[in-house]
């Protein structure tokens, strides 16, 4: 089949390399030129793991192709896959769509033939109804479909994802429509499970379940605060809950918030809809305001432990949302250092094993940047771990003490080993655990 993707993003472009890994001819096209020209080179515009080997040997095959042309892309599409950004609004917080309506208005003059057109962006309730209406009021003869075809791929493990879907959510009424997308789809068959739902149905299914993802994680994060009152441990408050076939074990990692592309702004979104159509949803206006507190306290509870020391070097290891990805958006780091500059913090040094170049676009010259993990610990008062990359995870903790002026450990995603780390002599601090009296500095 030959499919089109509008939008080279975390979603579009690991969506494109797994479409074509699975035999189809696909073009993915970029309004942005020098992204599609990076592209074209063979390198790729972001950092996801495993995508680089597929990327290579599908374009190189020809499989996969890039373009700026939107008829060029489309023309003889028997599926197109609309996967632009749906960032929020700055003042209403309801999810911009001006990308998606953009895309489909420039898209419904070069269709040919009959097309199933996919909204694969996360978009609200509706936009199907509104992305059908442009195209056909732009081009009143186009035979197409329009679609809810949300995507689920987590940022890190997309291209895992991508080939072992939970599952593949179908959203038409169009039995012509569910047909090609069940072709389309036809390798993941015995692996996952199709649902066909009405298009409506699918919009919302994706943002209930970022929803219900961001609650569970603020629910453990909250959690994790009473037990560090309560003498009790979260890792082993997680794993009884987790053990719980009705609960399950998935998302009951405390840390310093949740973030990333989808969680912050769907929560939102999912909360401005729900206002618009007269219903009060208390569990994720909860979950919003407490993780945004969370990200400020955690910032506070890194300066207490640098306490008592003139212009602290603080080491930050850890931009990225999360590890296995270089996206800073919404990094709950990236808010805790911000809030580390406003509390008068100017000593801040980063390291990321990915995201170095995205966090010099956010902070400048308002923080110093490490070459890796241990020239970022040098002269440092404390270390706080912001982001799960497994080279923190096995970081040379004597080799860490000997560097830093003060052996100050915050671990703020309970990477570390606590026993370890106190036997060398570091203060260890970690989230949700009552923390007893620590090694004298």
């Amino acid at each position: 089949m030959k499919i089109a993707i509008i939008g080279t993003g975390y979603v579009g472009l690991p969506s494109g390399v797994g479409f074509a890994e699975l035999g189809n001819e696909v073009v993915c096209i970029d309004k942005i030129a020098e992204k599609i020209e990076v592209l074209k080179a063979g390198r790729l515009t972001l950092f996801e793991e495993g995508l680089c080997e597929l990327f290579k040997k599908n374009t190189a095959s020809g499989r996969l192709k890039f373009t700026t042309s939107m008829r060029e892309g489309v023309r003889g599409a028997d599926v197109v896959l609309i996967a632009v950004g749906t960032p929020p609004d700055p003042v209403t917080k309801a999810a911009d769509l001006s990308f998606v309506y953009a895309a489909a208005e420039e898209m419904a003059e070069c269709l040919d033939g009959y097309t199933v057109i996919c909204d694969k962006s996360t978009v609200p309730v509706g936009t199907g109804d509104r992305v059908e209406r442009l195209i056909r009021e732009k081009n009143p003869q186009a035979e197409f479909d329009v679609v809810s075809l949300p995507e689920f791929l987590r940022e890190g493990f997309a291209v895992h994802d991508f080939f072992n879907p939970d599952r593949v959510v179908i959203g038409t009424e169009s039995e012509r429509a569910r047909a090609v997308l069940k072709k389309l789809y036809a390798p993941m068959a015995g692996k996952t499970q199709l649902l066909c739902v009405k298009r409506r149905s699918a919009e919302t299914i994706k943002y209930a379940s970022n929803s219900f993802l961001a609650m569970k994680i603020h629910y453990i994060n909250e959690l994790a605060n009473f037990c560090e009152h309560a003498g009790a441990d979260i890792r082993d408050v997680a794993l009884g809950i987790g053990l719980d076939s009705r609960i399950g074990p998935k998302f009951l990692n405390p840390g310093p918030g949740f973030g990333g592309s989808c969680f912050p702004k769907d929560t939102l979104a999912m909360d401005y809809m729900a206002r618009e159509v007269g219903v009060d949803l208390t569990l994720i206006q909860s979950a919003i305001s407490g993780n945004v507190l969370r990200k400020k306290l955690m910032a506070r509870r890194i300066l207490k432990a640098a306490s008592g020391v003139s212009k602290p070097r603080i080491a930050v290891l850890g931009i990225a949302f999360k590890g296995g990805t270089d996206d800073c958006r919404e990094s709950p780091a990236v808010d805790i250092v911000r809030e580390l500059l406003l509390l008068g913090a100017d000593n801040v040094v980063i390291f990321d094993p990915k995201a170095m170049d995205n966090a010099k676009k956010i902070f400048g010259d308002k923080v110093s940047f490490a070459p890796d993990a241990y020239a970022a610990l040098e002269g440092a008062d404390v270390c706080a771990v912001l982001t799960e990359w497994k080279e923190f995870k096995d970081l040379d903790l004597a080799r860490a003490k000997e560097l830093m002026r003060r052996p100050v450990l915050e671990d703020l995603r309970n990477m570390l080993d606590p026993k370890k780390a106190q036997s060398l002599g570091f203060a260890y601090d970690c989230i949700g655990a009552a923390q007893g009296e620590k090694p004298a500095l």
